[in-house]
This record gives structure tokens, sequence and C-alpha cells, in this order.
């Protein structure tokens, strides 16, 4: 969206005198003096742009009778015309990526944003979406041979971290797997989570949802994997207490084992398997201690998102070899910043209700999903974990030691 303010100033500049053709100067004429006209043509966009306040405004003004216009033109009335067709618009909305809100705000001129029960704010989010550079897996980054697309040492006192939530049935709507993998970045009051990768599986089979965790895990040199182990997420564990060859890539994943739960610890039968699991077993109450937890950390600005995917053009044209590849192999380079868009856009749509005992609890919208919600606002209050540990600890140390928690011994 375009600053109005700008727009504004520069409109000002032409609008200094209405028109003044010679005719206008002749008596019979007067009366034709027209003041000079504003018009404004876009898509829809979120209620906390300022372009929302000013279609709400435009459109009292209207109703009261002045000399204002506002009309909304959505994607039915180009099929009515045959400017589109009706079987284009089923077929994008049929595509794995289809982004309803998105959708919503273009093609259906609906500005987006919270509602009265909205627990979440689009503001919260959108001033944290800062990160222009996005890491990707080795079967991404395979593609192309580009040094930039390496993924870069850890600085010192980085923990890497991939989270996990888990969905089985393929085809539910509404419940998807989502793996979300982060830097913890140390600093004098914490970490800052920079979100670097993110990605969504519907449905899959246990195996196959536990290669995937590991081969991120290993791919981005994480320290850690946090994991739903409620329900679905049984299964991926004890999975992950076990030795594994990777079918396709030859690799051999060692046994891991949880750090905070010793009867989940036992379950493994390697006794020097690293403690690097992160078990979240979520309650009402931790529910509620974890959606506080990651609205705090977006207010405070220690959650570090993607920018959104119109703002890459620039910066993946750049790489290397990457305008010469297929369409659909274009797109994974783009997924880490439309997942991130789908993250927003999921976040928005949670309703919030608050109990007697001063607990949230958020829930979907009907139709709607909160995967991606769960995966990184689960990563985020391990972090707050870590943070808080390392405090005990009372070290009198420099800010960049602080924070260096003491990890397991990982080969990658």
């Amino acid at each position: 969206m375009v600053d109005i303010d700008i727009i504004d100033s520069v409109l000002k500049k032409f609008q200094t005198a209405p028109r003044q053709p010679k005719y206008l100067g002749k008596p019979e004429y007067a009366h034709l003096k027209e003041r000079n006209k504003q018009i404004f043509l876009s898509s829809a966009w979120y209620k906390a742009h300022e372009s929302y306040d000013r279609v709400v405004s435009y459109q009292e003004s209207m109703t009261d009778g002045k000399q204002y216009f506002v009309c909304s033109l959505p994607y039915q009335v180009s099929i009515k015309e045959n400017l589109l067709m009706r079987e284009e618009v089923q077929d994008e909305m049929a595509e794995k990526t289809f982004n309803e809100i998105k959708w919503e705000m273009e093609m259906n001129a609906q500005f987006w944003g919270s509602n009265l029960n909205s627990f979440f704010h689009y503001d919260e989010l959108q001033k944290n979406r800062k990160l222009t550079k996005v890491y990707y897996p080795k079967d991404v980054t395979d593609y192309l041979n580009d040094k930039d697309l390496i993924i870069p040492k850890k600085t010192v006192g980085e923990i890497r971290v991939v989270s996990a939530d888990i969905a089985m049935m393929k085809g539910n709507q509404n419940d998807a797997s989502c793996f979300t993998v982060a830097r913890l970045i140390p600093t004098k009051n914490g970490y800052e989570r920079h979100i670097v990768y993110m990605e969504t599986i519907e449905g899959g089979h246990t195996t196959t949802q536990t290669m995937r965790i590991r081969q991120l895990f290993y791919d981005f040199m994480c320290d850690y994997i946090v994991l739903d182990t409620f329900s679905s997420g049984m299964g991926i564990f004890d999975q992950l207490t076990e030795h594994k060859t990777d079918p396709l890539r030859g690799t051999e994943y060692p046994a891991l084992t949880c750090m905070n739960d010793e009867r989940l610890a036992e379950r493994c039968v390697y006794q020097n398997a690293p403690k690097v699991i992160y078990s979240i077993r979520a309650s009402a109450q931790l529910n509620s201690e974890i959606a506080t937890n990651f609205k705090d950390n977006l207010r405070r600005g220690t959650i570090k998102l993607p920018v959104n995917e119109g703002e890459t053009d620039d910066l993946l044209n750049s790489i290397k070899g990457y305008s010469e590849l297929p369409a659909e192999i274009r797109l994974l380079f783009r997924m880490p910043y439309i997942q991130t868009t789908l993250m927003v856009n999921e976040v928005l749509n949670l309703e919030s209700d608050i109990n007697d005992a001063g607990m949230v609890r958020l829930k979907e919208v009907s139709g709607s999903r909160k995967d991606r919600y769960t995966s990184i606002s689960y990563l985020s209050f391990f972090a707050s974990e870590l943070e808080i540990k390392n405090r005990k600890k009372k070290q009198t140390v420099n800010p960049a030691q602080l924070f260096m928690f003491k990890k397991p011994k990982l080969e990658y």
C-alpha cells in the first residue's frame, strides 16, 4: 500500500485552484465551475492501515450528503461482465498456496483485521517483519550453487531450534503439521527470536514427519527440538528416540531424547542419547501462558519475522540461477515468506476468551487453523524458559555470554 500522506501532499500541490478554461469567464457558463476531484483506486488491505480509516471517513461523508462517493467492486462483478472466467477463480481457490485472507482483500474488496474478540493485533505482528534473509534446507539449496545460500555457522551464544506442531489426518482443512526454525540470538535481556524458516505438511505418516524433523534439525545445525508430545506428537517422539537412516539422503541419524520430562526420557533405550527434545503437553493454564508470552514478545520486538513476500523480488532475483528455475521451484524459495504471511493471517483470525481465573483461551474461527501459531508460539515459550534458566545461574559475565546455555554435543 502507498503512503496516503504522501499522496495527499502531492495532490494538494495540484489542487490549489480549480480548472479555469476561458469559457467559464462568460456569465452564461459561470455556473459550470467544478471542484477538483480526487480518485483513489486500490485493493483493500488490513484494517490497521490508514487507508481503512479513509474509507470509513469517506463513507460517513457520503451518507451525510456531502460530495463523496465510495464503492467496492469484488471479483463477482468481473465474472458477470465476462472480464474474468469462473473456472479461473475456482482453479486459483483450489491451489495449495491459496491464501483466503489475501483473496478477500485483493479480490473480494474486504478490509481485514482484528475483531472485538481478537487477542493479537496486526501492528504487533507487522512491526516485527524485518528479516530480509531466510534459511533454506538442503533439498531447496541443492537446486542452486550459490554460496549465499549456505547456512552460516552460529554466532557466539546463538542457539537454533526447530519447533513442530503435529497433525496426521490429510485433507482436514483445519489441521496441518507445521515446522518452524529459529535462531535465538543472545542479548543483555534474553534472546531475540529470529524466525528463519517455516513449512507445513498436510497430514503424513509418522515416519515421514519424523524424518522431516530430523532433516531440518541437522540441515540448520539445531540444538533443540520443541515438540507437542500430546496425542499425535507422541508417535513422533518415540521415533526420534530411535536410530534411523534417511532412505533418500543415506544419512544416519542418532537417537535423541527428552530434556524436561524424565518419564519421557526413560522411553529412550539409549543411555547416552542427547537430551535435546523439549516436550510440551499443553493444558489450559499452559496454553494461556504461551499465548500471553507470545503477545508480550511481539510487543517487545524480540520476535523477528521475515518480510512480506512482495518485498523479496530483488533479493531472490539476485541469487545466481534463480530466474532460470521452473516456477514451482522458485516458489520453494518464496515459501518461508509466504508461510509467514499465512501465519500472520492465522494469528489475526484467533478469537480469545478470558475466563474468571484470568486464563486466555484461543480458538480459530470456522474454516481457519492455528498450526503455524502453535508452532511459533511454542518455540517462543521455549526461548523464554531458557532465559529463566539462565537468569537463575546468576552469572556475572558480559552480555554476549550471559545467555549461553550449556548445549549437548552434536555432530552435524
